[in-house]
């Protein structure tokens, strides 16, 4: 039986934001909230999911896990509420089915879908929130994106938001079988200014890796971000990337380490010169270049590069978790990212080393209790592979 989360409290307060360890940003208050925060932001109801409780699992160093409903809407198009609209009355005349997924559903390629989340939100006016993919739905070409009463923003929610969430999910290269309590996206929640500037960015330890060698403020490119380049370099016959075969099997996101890659995905190799050419509307899974470590005090978030640099998108999961390709023990240099690409509209040839995408960096409210990698068993701490936690096969990637 389902039991309900606390919600004491009017969430009239800020979940104690003093300082824990003397980490840089810790005793500021403001920043994105820790896990710890969000843990005392359920108890006091900032954060609603009856009747269900809110499980430990679902608490990340920077974010909370929400979670898929009973139900979705087949929409035929989709839409934004805008400032005089709730979600359900905008959705009324363009659903074209109801879809129950007590006992799992299949959702088809190209389709949006409406599907009301477990969380409710009740914010206090100083806490806004913002969501993103979790990077398995990310690295699984499914497009999500959470749509809130009243509001002309995706992923953007107020300060002061007091009411429902809704997930719009579109599957693009395979279609999805999907049930309730199941974790596409995640939430940030956050206090006062968190983005730091570029001069604030790059002050202290590395945050980008090249092999073993941290690369100091002076190697990095930085504007309104800091870049990241693609890695398509190989000495061997190690694909550089993936590319998503057309009309596959559907995939069960409840699976876990079960899905061969091949049925799914085709190897992608350079040419000569180390670069590729990606086809227009086909997706690729490529990795970074760089290492990236994300220190205790600190979250970022991949955004989408320039469009006068190119016009293909660069991802779809962005948050970057306090720990991410971090070890207090100094022997661990970085993570490689995923990256999720798509060109637009023509053929678009991209090169070993070439910049492809950004990471924005914002302050902690403080240090949180748990870190992305070995306190929660993260799945993609350290990867050499791009391909989600659903196939079994992880070995191709780096050379």
């Amino acid at each position: 039986m389902p039991t309900s989360s606390a919600h004491a409290g009017t969430g009239e307060g800020l979940p104690s934001t003093e300082p824990s360890n003397g980490e840089r940003g810790a005793s500021s208050g403001a920043g994105v909230l820790a896990a710890q925060q969000l843990r005392q932001a359920v108890a006091e109801g900032w954060i609603d999911a009856m009747p269900y409780q809110i499980p430990p699992g679902a608490y990340q160093p920077a974010s909370l896990d929400l979670r898929l409903g009973d139900h979705a809407l087949a929409l035929r198009c989709s839409f934004l509420p805008g400032s005089d609209s709730t979600v359900e009355e905008k959705a009324r005349d363009l659903t074209m089915q109801r879809v129950d997924l007590r006992n799992g559903a299949i959702l088809e390629r190209d389709r949006p879908y409406l599907i009301p989340l477990v969380e409710e939100l009740r914010l206090p006016d100083h806490v806004r929130g913002k969501t993103n993919p979790k990077s398995s739905t990310g690295r699984l070409d499914v497009f999500t994106r959470v749509i809130t009463d009243e509001n002309a923003r995706f992923d953007e929610i107020p300060a002061g938001y007091r009411g429902k969430l809704y997930l719009e999910v579109v599957p693009r290269s395979f279609a999805i079988h999907v049930e309730p309590l199941l974790a596409l996206n995640q939430l940030r929640l956050v206090s006062g200014e968190a983005r730091l500037s570029d001069r604030d960015v790059y002050d202290e330890s590395p945050l980008l890796y090249l092999e073993s060698h941290g690369l100091a403020g002076s190697e990095v490119a930085i504007a309104d971000g800091l870049f990241l380049s693609v890695h398509l370099e190989t000495s061997s016959q190690t694909p550089v990337g993936y590319r998503a075969k057309k009309n596959s099997h559907g995939v069960d996101l409840s699976t876990i380490r079960g899905l061969r890659s091949r049925d799914y995905w085709e190897p992608v190799y350079p040419e000569e010169g180390d670069r590729i050419v990606l086809e227009p509307e086909t997706f690729y899974l490529l990795l970074s270049r760089e290492g990236v470590c994300i220190p205790p005090h600190l979250a970022a978030e991949m955004t989408a590069y320039d469009p006068t640099a190119g016009e293909l998108r660069t991802h779809y999961a962005g948050f970057f978790d306090p720990g991410f390709g971090f070890d207090k023990h100094g022997s661990n240099h970085g993570s490689r990212a995923a990256l999720e690409v798509r060109a637009r509209d023509v053929a678009f040839m991209v090169e070993h080393g070439q910049p492809i995408c950004k990471l924005a960096f914002e302050r902690m409210a403080e240090p949180p209790d748990v870190l992305y990698g070995e306190d929660l068993g993260s799945n993609y701490q350290g990867q050499t592979s791009m391909l989600s936690k659903h196939f079994s096969d992880q070995t191709a990637g780096l050379p």
